[in-house]
């Protein structure tokens, strides 16, 4: 559960340091004092979008930090390679007013989708639009899905879902009119001849190029060679390196015997002088094999005209073109035998469809006894909240086989006796519609492990009896969780462990709001506030004192 919660700079609030223990938590406050901003707080650190509009006028970033004590030992953790600690989870998120965020939890950075995986095991947060959720009759599936735990039955419809539409594609991809498939078998012909005519070669335009550079440079060659050839083997002017070499040895050769070391020279003098016959030997075969034509660099560029014709219209490389020409004839053979394939397929896209609707029968039978039980449970919990002549139903339609099934489920309700069962969003007010979403919050949790709830203003619309027994549930439901409520009603309030007041006041020019964990007496005064409005009198002091004892308070 949430133990701590600190936040700096987090729009009017500078800083502000909660400390929060198990069962029922309030938090009251004018309107527009910053509870609101509290619970974006909270949000921050679950991962939920954090924009630097949220940065205190003035500074470069804000933090939430967040402690939370017995939280289990998740998958979560062993997925991301994060720390595990049986004692203590920190998250810290710091967003900073360039619009970077950063995440961190038990010191490890992490990212915000990381972060949020993580939030939706921690904390659920149930706002005002949740209620008005239920008038979308496209969440009914998925709240009595949720409630239902068929997880293993929707993962075997969906595989054989999956299966049956991949083959629905395949079989439509190959069913087109005759004219369609007449000009693109035309097309995929003729593509295929220009590309097999050409007979192109991997690593052909490469040696192509390099055959080009040289015919294009041929005279240069020429020149550069029989000048490099002269000077190694000479010419009828001059003797070349290798004559010259040569002398060089024999004169050293004929004073060898009398210094070594002239001797030791000759003998380098004589390798070199091979070394140079040799290179000369080169330069000559490579002079009488330069075989350059104007011709051939003629038929050369043709080549490579059709080497790039084709790669603008089919591929980037030689090698592309090929691949596209595997493909077309493919596609060409596939559609040639189209009928055999398109019978093939047909066959068994009958018996994946077989499959698919057994699949979702078995998700419908499991679908049929969760909405059973959870009208049941509805119905119990509602009378609780003070609608005990209330009438909830789960109505299934047949519908096509889509990605959830072949269900259609929507919420009906009557919420008077003799009255006929119609759809939340043309029965339920405002009170009722918040006490329902209460009601099936209070029966969703009893098949999840999140450990705190966090209610903000779902009281909205209700007053009197109705929040009397709000309160009721929210106290009972804190029994098994930690439940942190924003709340205006002095009903709620009363009934809490712990009362936390949100103020604002302004000091210096700027805007303050802070956070005050409430004693007895600040308790009271409060709660007389609540009650009375902008005027307290002793005589709401003491209708709030005799709340707050009635519920074991002091």
């Amino acid at each position: 559960m949430l133990s701590l919660l600190h936040i700096e700079n987090i729009a009017v609030i500078e800083q502000a340091d909660i400390t929060l223990g198990s069962g029922f938590h309030v938090l009251t406050g004018e309107t527009g004092a910053g509870k609101s901003i509290v619970i974006d707080a909270i949000s921050a650190i679950l991962g939920e979008r954090a924009s630097r509009d949220m940065i205190r006028t003035g500074c470069d970033s804000a933090l939430v930090t967040a402690l939370f004590r017995g939280v289990p030992e998740l998958d979560w953790f062993a997925q991301t390679q994060t720390p595990y600690d049986p004692d203590e989870l920190q998250i810290a998120r710091r967003i900073h007013a360039d619009g970077r965020n950063s995440c961190r939890v038990n010191g490890r950075p992490v990212t915000v989708a990381l972060l949020r995986q993580l939030g939706l095991q921690l904390i659920q947060i149930h706002g005002q639009h949740d209620s008005q959720q239920l008038f979308d009759e496209q969440t009914h599936l998925t709240l009595l899905d949720s409630f239902a735990r068929n997880e293993a039955d929707r993962a075997a419809y969906a595989a054989a879902y999956e299966a049956m539409q991949a083959v629905r594609s395949e079989l439509a991809s190959l069913q087109m009119d005759e004219g369609e498939k007449l000009r693109r078998t035309e097309t995929l012909q003729h593509q295929i001849d220009e590309i097999t005519a050409a007979r192109l070669q991997s690593g052909e335009e490469e040696q192509l190029l390099e055959r080009r550079r040289l015919l294009q440079n041929a005279e240069k060659l020429t020149d550069c060679v029989q000048e490099a050839s002269a000077a190694l083997s000479g010419s009828d002017e001059s003797l070349g390196a290798a004559s010259l070499l040569t002398e060089a040895a024999r004169a050293l050769n004929r004073a060898g015997g009398v210094s070594p070391q002239l001797s030791a020279l000759a003998a380098r003098l004589d390798e070199l002088m091979y070394n140079v016959q040799d290179a000369a030997d080169e330069l000559r075969d490579l002079r009488d094999g330069f075989e350059f034509s104007p011709e051939e660099l003629e038929q050369l560029e043709s080549r490579l005209d059709v080497i790039h014709r084709l790669k603008r219209k089919y591929g980037g490389s030689a090698a592309d073109v090929l691949a596209y020409c595997s493909r077309a004839q493919e596609e060409l053979d596939a559609m040639v035998f189209a009928d055999e394939r398109v019978a093939r397929l047909a066959a068994q896209l009958a018996q994946l469809e077989d499959k698919a609707h057994a699949a979702a029968q078995v998700l419908h039978e499991s679908r049929q006894a969760a909405a059973q039980h959870l009208q049941e449970r509805m119905m119990d919990e509602l009378a609780q909240l003070d609608m005990p002549r209330i009438r909830f139903e789960c109505e299934f339609s047949p519908c096509p086989l889509g990605e959830t099934g072949g269900d259609a489920v929507r919420f009906l309700m009557s919420a008077n006796a003799g009255e006929a069962l119609k759809p939340l969003s043309r029965i339920a007010s405002g009170g009722e519609l918040a006490r329902i979403m209460l009601a099936m919050k209070n029966v969703l949790a009893e098949n999840d492990h999140v450990q705190t709830l966090i209610f903000d203003e779902v009281d909205a619309g209700v007053s009197g009896r109705a929040a009397q027994k709000v309160a009721e549930k929210l106290a009972d439901l804190a029994r098994t969780r930690q439940v942190l409520c924003v709340t205006h009603l002095p009903q709620l309030a009363a009934r809490a462990d712990r009362h936390y007041l949100v103020s604002k006041h302004e000091s210096g020019g700027r805007t303050f709001t802070s956070v005050e964990n409430l004693d007895f007496a600040g308790r009271r005064e409060e709660l007389a506030r609540i009650i009375g409005g902008a005027e307290i009198t002793e005589t709401t002091r003491r209708s709030a004192e005799e709340m707050l004892r009635g519920h074991g308070a002091g």
